[in-house]
C-alpha cells in the first residue's frame, strides 16, 4: 500500500512545495538558457518573433516521457498548437528550474499544477502586452493557437509580435491564474509522440554515453568486485602495452564523500581504491583494465554469501524474530488462536539489479577550478553537490549537461559514476569519459534487497481474513533495516486488516542497497497478493470475489506512515481508497472476461495447461489491477499470452500514448524479473557478470498488454512504477490455476512445473 517507498528528503519536499510563494517557485525569473533573450517569458518559455515557441523540459528524461508530457502541460495553458512547439532540454540547475528529480513516480503529482500555471502565466503576460499595445482592456483579449485576438476591433496578432513586450510584463501571481477546464483541452489527454522518438530510433546522440567534448579520452576503472576491497597487486606495464592505452592513474580510496541526497540515501558510500586506464577508445580502455590483472584483498563486504544468508534466514524463521511486533495493530496472535482456519506459507525473493541498457557512464572535464559534466542522471543537483565535494569546489562551479538516460529504474538516483569520472578527469587534466562494463554494473549496483516472509493468516467461518502475521527478514546495518528494505504500516494489508502484526529480523550487509522501480512494493506486491490468493483457495472462493470482499465497501483509510508521526492524510497526502481499488479490480476482470472459458491460443501444444490469475496493488498514489493469462507446457516452460491492466491515476491522463507505454513497459519489466532475474553473492562479490546469467525479458517473451485508465475525481498522479507489483502474483495465480503448483519464490522455478 506504500504511497511512495522512495521518500525524498525534507529539503526536496520543501523545495518542491513552494508553489504558493510566487514567481521564483514557478520559474518566472528569466535565467539559464533564456537569459537576455527577447521574448523570454520565463526560464521555461521563449517566444520567437516568428511565433515559434521554445519550451524547456527541466526534468531528467529516463524513458518515462517527461520531456514530452511537461511541455504538453505548458503548451496547453499557453494556448498554442503542439506543432508550434520546440522542446529544449534544461541543464541541471535547481536554482533556475527548481527541483529536478526523476524518481518515485513523483514528477506528475508534484509538477502538474506548476507546469500548467507556467503556461497560463506566460499567456497572461502576452495578453497584457497586447492589451497595452492595442490600448484595450486585457479582459477583452483572447487567444487561440498561438494568436491574440481583440474581437471588438477585429485585430489579431501572433504571439511573436508581442513577445518582446510581454517579457517586460510583471509576472502574475500563480494563485491569480485561471486554468482551463479539462473539457477545453486540445493537447492534454491526446496521443502525442515522444519528442525524441525519431532521434532515438535513428541513433542520434542524445544519451550520456554519446557525449564527446573536444580532446576527450576514454577511461575504464579497475576496482575490487568486493565492496571496499583493497588493491594487492597490478601489472601496469601490461596495461600500458595494450594498443590505444595512453596512461594509468592510481585512485585512492576515500570515505569522506558520504552525504544524504534527495532520495534518502548517500549517493556514494565511498570512492573505492583502484586504477584508471586512459585510452583512445572504450574498448582499449577496458582491455587495458583487464590487462592489469589486479589482485584484490579484504573489503567491507568480504563476508557476504547467498548461501550463508539463506542459512541465517532459515535459522531465524525457525527460531523466531529479532524484533517482535515491529508493527502491531490490534491483537493478531489472539485472533489467529481463535480463527476457524489458519493458513501458513513462506515466501522469498532475491536481490535484483537495475540492469539499465545504457551502461553507467559519465564524461567530465575539470579545469581552472571548474567542472563540466555530461551525465545521464535522475538527480542532477545531487550529482553537482557530490562532485563538488569530491573536487573541493562549490556546487555552482559544476556545470551539468543533463543527457537523456538509456534506462534508470532507480539506479541513476545515485551518482557514484560521476564522482569517479570527475576525480579521474582532474588527475588526467583532459576531458574523460568513464564507462562501466556490465559486470561492474552488477557488482557495484545499488541492489533491490532480497527478503523472506513467514506468513500466517487467520480465517473466520466464511473464510474472510481476520488476522495477518508476517515474520519479515531482510538486510540492514547495526540491527536496523536499510531504507530500501523496510516494512512499514503503509503497506497493504495493514489498515485493511485490523489485526495485523509484522515481526522483523535483520541480516548484516555491507554492499549498497537502492531503489528499484516501485521500490519495496515490487516485492511486497508479490508476497501479499500471492498469500491472499492462497487464503482465497483455502476458503474455497473465487480470487476476484475474495479480493472484493477483503477490500470491503468503498472508503478512505488513513495510512499511518513514519512521516513526523502523522498519518498520510494528516500530512496532506492521499489515504488508501478501497473503492478506487475495487474499481480497477472490476475493470481488469471485465476486460479479461474473468470467470469465462479461456480461449484456445495459436501455437498451444497438446497437454499444455492454461490458467488465469488476478492481483492488485497500490503504490506511488496509483491503483492498479492486473489479470494474466498463461499456459504451462509439459516441460514446465511458461508462456504468458495476454495481460490486462486497469489503472486509476486520477482525473487526467497527460499523454495517452506515453501513459500506455509506461504501463506496458512496467509489466514487461516485472515479467522479466519474475521469470529469470536473481543476483547472488559468493566470497563477498556478485556472481552475475552479464545478461547471459541475468535474463531480461525479450520480444519473444512480451505478450499483448491491454491497458485501460479508470478516471476518478482525484489529483493526477504518476504511473511509471505502480503497474509493476501486481504482475508477479497475477502470473503465479495463473500458473497455480493451470498446474496446481504454488510458486512462492522469485524468480519462478519452472522445474517445479513439469508435468
Amino acid at each position: 500500500m506504500s504511497i511512495a517507498a522512495l521518500k525524498p528528503s525534507r529539503r526536496a519536499v520543501l523545495q518542491a512545495g513552494v508553489l504558493a510563494g510566487g514567481g521564483l517557485s514557478l520559474g518566472w525569473h528569466v535565467s539559464g538558457a533564456n537569459a537576455a533573450m527577447p521574448g523570454a517569458l520565463s526560464a521555461f518559455v521563449l517566444v520567437h518573433p516568428d511565433g515559434g515557441i521554445d519550451i524547456t523540459a527541466h526534468q531528467p528524461e529516463i524513458g518515462q516521457g517527461v520531456k514530452t508530457s511537461f511541455p504538453m502541460m505548458i503548451a496547453e495553458e499557453l494556448d498554442v498548437d503542439w506543432a508550434q512547439v520546440r522542446v529544449v532540454q534544461a541543464p541541471g540547475n535547481r536554482s533556475v528550474y527548481g527541483v529536478q528529480l526523476a524518481g518515485g513516480s513523483s514528477a506528475t503529482p508534484t509538477q502538474f499544477d506548476r507546469m500548467r500555471r507556467l503556461g497560463a502565466g506566460a499567456r497572461a503576460m502576452l495578453i497584457e502586452a497586447a492589451a497595452k499595445g492595442w490600448g484595450v482592456p486585457a479582459s477583452e483579449v483572447t487567444t487561440a493557437s498561438g494568436r491574440l485576438y481583440h474581437r471588438a476591433s477585429n485585430r489579431s496578432a501572433g504571439y511573436g509580435q508581442f513577445a518582446a513586450a510581454a517579457s517586460a510584463v510583471a509576472p502574475p501571481k500563480p494563485e491569480s491564474l485561471t486554468l482551463k477546464d479539462p473539457a477545453q483541452f486540445r493537447i492534454l489527454g491526446k496521443r502525442v509522440p515522444g519528442v525524441d522518438n525519431r532521434a532515438v530510433v535513428t541513433g542520434q546522440p542524445l544519451f550520456g554515453i554519446d557525449a564527446r567534448p573536444a580532446g576527450m579520452v576514454y577511461a575504464a576503472f579497475a576496482k575490487s568486485p568486493v565492496f571496499g576491497g583493497n588493491l594487492k597487486s597490478a601489472n601496469k606495464a601490461a596495461a600500458l602495452a595494450v594498443p590505444g592505452v595512453k596512461a594509468v592513474i592510481d585512485i585512492a580510496q576515500r570515505r569522506d564523500l558520504k552525504t544524504e541526497i534527495d532520495v534518502g540515501l548517500p549517493g556514494i558510500e565511498m570512492l573505492q581504491q583502484g586504477i584508471a586506464v586512459l585510452a583512445n577508445s572504450t574498448w582499449a580502455a577496458l582491455k587495458g583494465r583487464d590487462a592489469l590483472a589486479c589482485e584484490w584483498q579484504g573489503g567491507d563486504a568480504a563476508f557476504q554469501s547467498t548461501t550463508a544468508w539463506d542459512a541465517a534466514a532459515a535459522k531465524a524463521l525457525q527460531g523466531g524474530p529479532a524484533m517482535p511486533a515491529h508493527i502491531n495493530h490490534g491483537d493478531a496472535p489472539a485472533k489467529l488462536a481463535a480463527a476457524a482456519k489458519r493458513v501458513k506459507a513462506d515466501y522469498s525473493y532475491p536481490f535484483l539489479a537495475h540492469a539499465a541498457l545504457e551502461p553507467m557512464n559519465c564524461t567530465a572535464h575539470v579545469a581552472n577550478g571548474k567542472c563540466e559534466l555530461w551525465l545521464s542522471t535522475q538527480t542532477p543537483e545531487d550529482a553537482r553537490r557530490m562532485v563538488a565535494l569530491a573536487l573541493g569546489l562549490k556546487p555552482e562551479d559544476i556545470t551539468l549537461n543533463l543527457m537523456r538516460s538509456g534506462g534508470g529504474f532507480g539506479r541513476r538516483l545515485m551518482n557514484d559514476v560521476a564522482v569517479e569520472a570527475a576525480v579521474i578527469a582532474k588527475a588526467a587534466g583532459v576531458p574523460v569519459k568513464l564507462t562501466w562494463d556490465r559486470g561492474q554494473d552488477f557488482a557495484h549496483d545499488w541492489l533491490r534487497p532480497g527478503g523472506w516472509h513467514q506468513l500466517e493468516a487467520g480465517l473466520d467461518a466464511k473464510g474472510d481474513i481476520i488476522a495477518w502475521h508476517d515474520h519479515f527478514i531482510s538486510f540492514g546495518r547495526d540491527g536496523k533495516l536499510d531504507p530500501p528494505a523496510v516494512i512499514d504500516a503503509s503497506l497493504f494489508p495493514s489498515g485493511v486488516i485490523r489485526d495485523y502484526r509484522a515481526d522483523v529480523t535483520v541480516l548484516p550487509l555491507a554492499s549498497t542497497l537502492g531503489w528499484l522501480r516501485a521500490p519495496i512494493n515490487n516485492a511486497f506486491g508479490f508476497i501479499t497478493q500471492g498469500f491472499i490468493d492462497e487464503c482465497a483457495h483455502a476458503a474455497g472462493r473465487d480470487g476476484l470475489e475474495y479480493r472484493r470482499a477483503l477490500l470491503g465497501p468503498g472508503r478512505a483509510i488513513p495510512i499511518a506512515e513514519e512521516f513526523s508521526g502523522e498519518t498520510k492524510a494528516d500530512a496532506g497526502g492521499t489515504p488508501y481508497h478501497t473503492g478506487r481499488m475495487r474499481g480497477v479490480l472490476d475493470k481488469a476482470a471485465a476486460m479479461a472476461g474473468w470467470g469465462g472459458k479461456l480461449p484456445a491460443r495459436a501455437g498451444m501444444r497438446s497437454g499444455q495447461r492454461s490458467g488465469m490469475g488476478i492481483a492488485f496493488h497500490f503504490s506511488h498514489l496509483g491503483y492498479f489491477a492486473n489479470v494474466v493469462e498463461a499456459s504451462v507446457a509439459a516441460d514446465g516452460s511458461v508462456k504468458v499470452h495476454k495481460i490486462w491492466v486497469a489503472a486509476d491515476v486520477g482525473r487526467q491522463i497527460v499523454n495517452l500514448s506515453g501513459a500506455e507505454n509506461q504501463v506496458q513497459g512496467s509489466v514487461i519489466d516485472a515479467l522479466g524479473a519474475a521469470m529469470g532475474q536473481r543476483i547472488t553473492f559468493a566470497d563477498g562479490a556478485v556472481e552475475q557478470r552479464n545478461f547471459g546469467d541475468y535474463h531480461l525479458a525479450q520480444m519473444s517473451d512480451a505478450p499483448a498488454v491491454d491497458v485501460a485508465f479508470v478516471a476518478t475525481d482525484f489529483a493526477t498522479t504518476g504511473l511509471g512504477e505502480p503497474a509493476y507489483p501486481s504482475l508477479a502474483p497475477a502470473l503465479a495465480a495463473a500458473i497455480f490455476q493451470a498446474t496446481g503448483t504454488r510458486l512462492r519464490q522469485l524468480p519462478f522455478d519452472t522445474n517445479l512445473l513439469k508435468a
